[in-house]
């Protein structure tokens, strides 16, 4: 008898090829190529906040806007991507309040990522918050572009009977487009999924299928790797990724069809 297998997938930097700008804040300078989570786990006590916004509506504003005042006066909601210890939404959002980052900062990293990457896929803001000193050390912006082979292999995995999921600290908003375009429906995408979420959801999902794979490249997938049953991480995005990250996977692959081997190996 078949088996029933599902598939979950980390969006960035697994289903999209990603490319990210910072701005440190203290000295003002940008930093290209960095890792989200890398900057979020550099030191105890951060936490990577999402802004629930267009970028259209970030570029219709006052450069010189402090960034509270943006999220205030246009009703942004604020969630947390990720955190290296347990961080509380109100606390984070004290932080901001207390700080005197403005939106020309965002623009400049959002800028940044424009011009390096001109065929992209959605563009997404976000802010690094340290309880540490009550600061924000960090502002980033992400753009990201599907990976040749990434709709490809979705629809070989569902032709396998597969059942695809997508698991991912980035927004609903982000995720709706990147779904439609791979056609997953949004009952099976969970969003703003952090470390702990996740292995969540593949711990529920084992209760419904056979197999449960996940596959993810970053530090916040990593305890849903190692609740798999296979726990698969990726290098195509090219980036250097900690030896404890790949520890913690049973298979390690540089391209997204090689899902398709594994799940043909069951």
């Amino acid at each position: 008898m078949q088996k029933s297998i599902a598939a979950v997938f980390d969006s960035a930097g697994t289903l999209l090829h990603m490319y990210r700008v910072a701005k440190d804040i203290n000295s003002g300078k940008t930093i290209t190529g960095v890792e989200s989570t890398a900057l979020v786990a550099q030191r105890k006590g951060r936490a990577l906040i999402v802004l629930h916004t267009e970028p259209a509506v970030i570029l219709s504003v006052d450069r010189n806007m402090r960034v509270i005042d943006f999220i205030e006066d246009h009703g942004v909601a604020i969630d947390i991507s990720c955190a290296s210890i347990p961080f509380s939404l109100d606390e984070a959002y004290d932080i901001i309040k207390d700080s005197n980052i403005k939106i020309g900062d965002i623009l400049q990293v959002v800028d940044a990522v424009k011009v390096h990457c001109p065929k992209i896929f959605y563009v997404a803001a976000g802010i690094i918050v340290d309880r540490n000193d009550h600061t924000v050390p960090y502002v980033l912006s992400t753009g990201g572009r599907m990976f040749h082979d990434t709709k490809g292999t979705i629809d070989q995995l569902k032709a396998r009977g597969v059942d695809v999921y997508i698991a991912s600290g980035d927004s609903r908003r982000n995720l709706k487009q990147l779904a439609g375009c791979i056609d997953i429906p949004m009952e099976r995408v969970y969003d703003i999924a952090t470390t702990r979420e996740k292995a969540r959801i593949v711990l529920d999902l084992k209760e419904k299928y056979d197999r449960v794979l996940m596959v993810g490249d970053g530090m916040n997938d990593i305890l849903a790797l190692r609740a798999a049953d296979i726990g698969v991480v990726t290098l195509q995005q090219g980036d250097e990724r900690p030896e404890k990250l790949e520890r913690s996977a049973d298979v390690v692959i540089r391209d997204i069809r090689e899902v398709l081997d594994i799940v043909d190996s069951l």
